[in-house]
């Protein structure tokens, strides 16, 4: 009451309190709370999984879902496999997980007598919903784990929660089948069950860390979610080297260790047996999905390091995590990110040692690991995307600190500062009102407006064409909507459907094409795997999607067409319908001619951005094409708009689908 009768007396806006936990709460009540808070966060997620309609990075697809989908309905289901899976590079429990999930929908819809149209649409809408479970139970255990650092029912804790609800990046990203999503749940399951009890002061500790069956059982689950998180992305060694580190080493941490001799022998047996368990299991399912014995993390270590060849795709400067990594992850909460990283690692009275200490290890787990992933050449923000929900922790008490103010009132009537959340410890109850609410209002709007914008507006031209040609498809196609293909009947059984002149893996493939006999064909991107790294063959390589787009090809090799043409014409007239080299000899000895006629097919639809237009025209259309003779009359039959930007010049402007009047048949219906 005295708080509130001050608000009125000095004319500021009446805020109605909001009551802290107390710690007079039943532990079924705390329970209920956090069944409500999962329920609210599956139900959000969800609806986060609906609304993404655009495109971000190709491995989404073809790193999880194309695999997958391979392992569903066979080798014959047209799935299109990279070269990282063609070598081994990657595990295969990620796509055999939503495999298995694909074969039993099937089954299930297939027993039920689905039409095949209905079945499409569920399995291309599984993956992602089932991914925003992933996505919701990473914020519930983020807000678990801040909990168990600051306090139940502490604001810090609250704002942890909220802060990962507003935050843009995860809107976009967490409900997308990446395995750095599921890599990020795993680490943030694993850190929450972490014992971070051994990182306290042996004068402070009642028993042993490791002696109770509750702190071993949660041991065991932070190790296992921790060894599949390193089997799917080796690189999420270096968060737990660094944990371990400053565990048993105790560097720049206060107080003495608690681990006894017991614990520790306890802490290695656990990570022993578990590393070996899942290690075990990963060999197993890449034996029964290669078809022999590898082990992809050597690969993957032997492909991108020993060969170079993440080069291929991308080299970034050394402070690419710094000046764009981490700005993007956080967005507009990137002030107190920093200002958590900076002020958790210093010294500080108003914290107990356990907190403290546990503070300072997720602060050094940030900087080693993204001070180690800035010496590797080729860099994606998606690979730091595990550090998110601990940039969250620390810089929840911030966020706090600046956008609310409490009053905590304890039991007995007076104040005490222990409401700021001692570790383990439920705060007294307080009122909150909130400050700043403008900053905060603005903060909050561009979070919204920026998530709006990335799932919804910017590139959503690449998931809507393989909606519109797997529903032109079916009603084109009605007898051959089958997800499961005989394997007597070679592709050639049916027409070319679609031919995408896009950049390499720019839309889905057949997670969303769906059925196998809708033929498709893209440019291929395939690194220079037969060259060394650093010769004049690897530097001089161009991949079919670069051979397409090469600005200086601008002339034709042979025909009757202009010494000087379009970039791309070239490449269509080498490669992609090549002339028929058949030699037509003269009855009377004379000179020798040259046939005209082409050999690859004419695909029914071509899909590209409209900036190839010009190319299109200058190859099939005109008296001096060079495509003339293939009898395409392109027009445009379906249009979407992808973004107001694009830092791609191939890919800026609208997606279309041109129907070049092939593969129509007798039978069809327009």
């Amino acid at each position: 009451m005295a708080s509130e009768e001050a608000l009125i007396k000095t004319g500021a806006p009446k805020v109605a309190p909001t009551p802290r936990v107390s710690a007079k709460l039943h532990p079924e009540v705390l329970a209920a709370q956090s069944h409500d808070i999962l329920s609210v966060l599956l139900l959000f997620r969800f609806v986060n999984a609906l609304c993404i309609r655009t495109f971000f990075q190709p491995d989404e697809y073809f790193q999880a879902l194309e695999p997958a989908w391979r392992v569903a309905f066979g080798e014959n289901s047209g799935a299109w496999l990279t070269w990282e899976w063609q070598h081994q590079l990657r595990s295969s429990l990620h796509p055999a997980f939503f495999g298995a999930l694909y074969f039993a929908a099937e089954k299930l819809m297939s027993s039920l007598q689905f039409f095949p149209q209905f079945q499409a649409l569920i399995l291309v809408a599984l993956p992602k919903v089932v991914q925003s479970v992933f996505a919701a139970y990473a914020d519930f255990c983020t807000w678990k784990l801040a909990e168990r650092i600051y306090g139940q029912g502490s604001n810090a804790a609250w704002s942890a929660f909220w802060v990962a609800v507003f935050n843009p990046w995860l809107w976009y990203c967490s409900t997308r089948t990446f395995s750095n999503s599921v890599e990020t749940t795993l680490t943030v399951v694993a850190l929450y069950h972490w014992p971070w009890e051994m990182l306290g002061d042996a004068k402070e500790a009642k028993e042993d860390v490791l002696s109770s069956h509750d702190s071993v059982k949660g041991l065991r689950i932070s190790l296992v979610s921790a060894a599949v998180a390193v089997v799917l992305r080796p690189t999420n060694l270096l968060i737990w080297l660094a944990i371990l580190t400053l565990a048993l080493s105790r560097l720049t941490l206060d107080g003495s260790s608690p681990l006894g001799r017991r614990s520790l022998v306890v802490l290695v047996r656990e990570i022993a047996v578990c590393g070996l368990s899942v290690l075990t299991v990963s060999l197993v399912s890449d034996r029964l999905y290669y078809g022999f014995w590898t082990f992809p993390p050597y690969r993957f270590l032997h492909f991108n390091l020993s060969q170079s060849l993440a080069v291929f795709y991308g080299h970034m400067p050394w402070h690419y995590y710094l000046s764009q990594g981490v700005p993007l992850l956080t967005t507009t909460f990137l002030p107190f990110s920093l200002l958590g990283l900076v002020k958790q690692a210093s010294p500080s009275t108003s914290r107990s040692t356990l907190q403290a200490n546990t503070l300072r290890t997720l602060t050094f787990t940030v900087l080693t690991t993204v001070g180690s992933l800035s010496l590797i050449s080729h860099k994606e923000v998606r690979f730091i995307y595990p550090l998110l929900p601990i940039l969250h922790i620390l810089a929840a008490p911030f966020v706090s600190s600046f956008f609310t103010a409490e009053d905590p009132v304890d039991s007995r009537g007076d104040t005490s500062p222990a409401a700021s959340g001692r570790w383990g410890t439920r705060p007294s109850q307080s009122t909150t009102t909130l400050r700043h609410k403008f900053f905060l209002a603005h903060i909050l709007s561009i979070n919204i407006l920026l998530a709006t914008y990335l799932s919804v507006f910017h590139q959503p031209a690449p998931i809507s064409v393989v909606h519109f040609l797997r529903t032109e498809f079916e009603r084109v196609h009605p007898d051959r909507l089958h997800l499961h293909r005989d394997g007597s009947s070679g592709d050639d059984a049916d027409p070319l459907f679609a031919l995408f002149l896009t950049p390499c893996h720019s839309t889905p493939w057949r997670s969303h094409l769906v059925y196998p006999r809708l033929r498709a064909r893209a440019l291929t991107c395939e690194p220079p795997l037969h060259t060394k790294p650093g010769s004049p063959e690897r530097e001089a390589y161009l991949d079919e999607a670069d051979r397409f787009y090469h600005r200086d090809d601008a002339a034709f090799v042979s025909g009757s067409g202009p010494s000087k043409g379009t970039w791309g014409v070239g490449f269509l007239d080498r490669e992609m319908w090549p002339r028929r080299r058949a030699v037509d000899a003269a009855a009377d000895g004379g000179e020798e001619g040259v046939s005209e006629e082409r050999a690859g097919e004419v695909p029914r639809y071509l899909v590209g951005f409209e900036g190839i237009e010009p190319v299109l025209t200058a190859f099939f259309q005109g008296e001096a094409a060079p495509g003339r003779a293939l009898g395409v009359n392109l027009t445009r039959r379906w249009e979407a708009f992808n973004g107001l930007f694009n830092e791609d010049w191939r890919r800026r402007g609208k997606l279309v689908v041109w129907d070049t009047g092939a593969g129509r048949g007798d039978s069809e219906g327009d």
